[in-house]
């Protein structure tokens, strides 16, 4: 069933959804000329919480700087639009897609007389890689294609144009018969998924690759390091070979879509016992149960959609 809400927020007012439209010519759909965010909403007892909102809009707006987008709503704007989204649709827990686009003037490869426009979107999704994956892990394989070598693209935007990269990386592992794909970077280094970032556990030590292998700085990423070193657990960025993966204790994903994954296989090769692993669950559990409100939120990451007594559900 495809995703779908009563409401989109668009160029600043809420407009029904089947009317958020745009031309054939819009020089993104030619271009891929846009920037975009993936942001959750969590269902508490004190109604949706946006998860670490003002950060997925900061890095929205330094895509856009990266891409030479003018975008001229600020992050406290940004926030109260999608909050007004999310009660217009009344949502309890959604996704949220922000995205920023050049519209229609010309074709010329440089859009920048194009007109630029903004939606936001909240809509129903569930674990990104299924349900079953986030206790029984996911079988992956080490993809064929490459990340962007530095100089080519911008691995620090969440730029549109560059998603194509990973829908090869996700097609050859469907194809193929898995889940997802690890990628390497153009040194042949760990880079990240079609859209995850990865961590590898090895002796107690978890180790994630540095934002020079290519990867997207993940506001989820961010979050799980945070997690880890609350829980007592030592993090360190590495270059991380490909092998390194099969001798792994424990391997997961991490991002907005896949928010704690465990990985149990890469390459039909059995990630410790095959199964999801101690510390992975550790930190599993500690992130939902901070996005759930069970766990007091000491970092401030959720941002709650309804002030004190007005959750009307």
């Amino acid at each position: 069933m495809p995703m779908k809400a009563d409401w989109m927020w668009m160029n600043g007012q809420l407009i029904p959804w089947d009317q958020a439209t745009v031309h054939v010519f819009t020089h993104a759909l030619h271009y891929g000329s846009s920037a975009f965010e993936g942001i959750r909403a969590y269902s508490t007892p004190k109604g949706p919480a946006i998860f670490r909102g003002p950060e997925h809009y900061r890095r929205l707006h330094d895509s856009c700087k990266i891409m030479r987008l003018p975008l001229k709503y600020s992050i406290e704007e940004l926030m109260e639009a999608t909050k007004a989204a999310i009660r217009a649709n009344k949502q309890n827990a959604c996704y949220i897609r922000p995205l920023v686009f050049r519209g229609y003037e010309s074709l010329g490869v440089d859009g920048r007389k194009c007109p630029v426009e903004v939606i936001i979107g909240t809509v129903p999704w569930g674990a990104y890689l299924g349900e079953e994956a986030l206790t029984q892990g996911v079988d992956v394989a080490v993809s064929s294609w490459r990340r962007m070598a530095p100089g080519t693209l911008a691995p620090l935007g969440k730029i549109g144009g560059q998603y194509v990269n990973s829908q090869f990386i996700a097609m050859e592992a469907h194809d193929n018969g898995f889940i997802e794909a690890i990628s390497l970077d153009i040194h042949g280094y760990v880079s990240e998924g079609s859209g995850e970032n990865i961590f590898m556990v090895r002796d107690g030590v978890i180790y994630t690759p540095p934002l020079s292998s290519s990867i997207l700085g993940g506001i989820t990423r961010d979050a799980v390091i945070t997690i880890a070193r609350d829980l007592g657990y030592e993090v360190q960025f590495a270059v991380l070979m490909r092998e390194m993966l099969y001798i792994a204790d424990e391997l997961f994903f991490t991002g907005t879509a896949a928010e704690v994954t465990p990985i149990r296989s890469v390459d039909h090769v059995p990630i410790g016992s095959g199964s999801r692993g101690p510390i992975t669950k550790a930190i599993q559990e500690r992130f939902f149960a901070i996005t759930s409100g069970e766990y007091p939120d000491e970092h401030g990451w959720l941002d709650h959609v309804y002030e004190e007594g007005e959750w009307p559900l």
